[in-house]
């Protein structure tokens, strides 16, 4: 199956609580308040969502397309503590939201599921890289959300490739030197 109710449950979920987070991160004159603040949340759910979200879905496809089943999971904690330290006000960002669950047997489908998320974060920073470069006249806003777009995957796929345990990185080098 490609999906099931849960997961899409735990999409939504995943979507609003990245927005809120984010929106405490991502300060755009205008929109920003220190409160409750849905224009603010709604452009954080833009620029950050599809980077986290299709990072986790790029796993759970890799996992279907090797003939695995795959599934999509909140971790409660990890987006817990991001909640909570956009409550707090704090200066840092912790954010451990979600994982795939999918055990493959041979070391390069585990590279290649492994490697999914971190590919999608590429394509998403050399996208943004493109629109930056090539479209002449972006409105201020626009600008913003292809810029932030752009540092946000860098971060992910930079983060998620340090080789540490239960970094995808890890993941990927494991695979890799289960060839040799």
């Amino acid at each position: 199956m490609i999906t099931n109710f849960t997961e899409i449950f735990y999409i939504i979920v995943l979507t609003l609580a990245i927005g809120y987070i984010f929106s405490g991160y991502i300060k755009i004159p205008g929109l920003y308040s220190r409160g409750f603040n849905w224009k603010g949340i709604k452009f954080a759910i833009l620029v950050t969502a599809p980077a986290i979200i299709l990072h986790e879905l790029a796993h759970k496809f890799a996992g279907l397309a090797l003939g695995y089943s795959a599934m999509f999971h909140i971790w409660w904690f990890g987006l817990g503590l991001g909640i909570f330290l956009r409550i707090i006000g704090s200066p840092f960002l912790i954010l451990a939201p979600g994982y795939v669950s999918v055990a493959p047997n041979a070391p390069l489908e585990l590279s290649a599921i492994a490697f999914a998320g971190p590919f999608i974060n590429i394509v998403l920073f050399v996208s943004a890289i493109l629109v930056l470069r090539l479209k002449r006249k972006l409105k201020r806003k626009e600008f913003l959300f292809w810029h932030l777009t752009k540092i946000i995957n860098m971060w992910l796929f930079i983060f998620n490739m340090i080789p540490i345990p239960p970094l995808d990185g890890s993941k990927v080098f494991a695979g890799l030197f289960g060839l040799l």
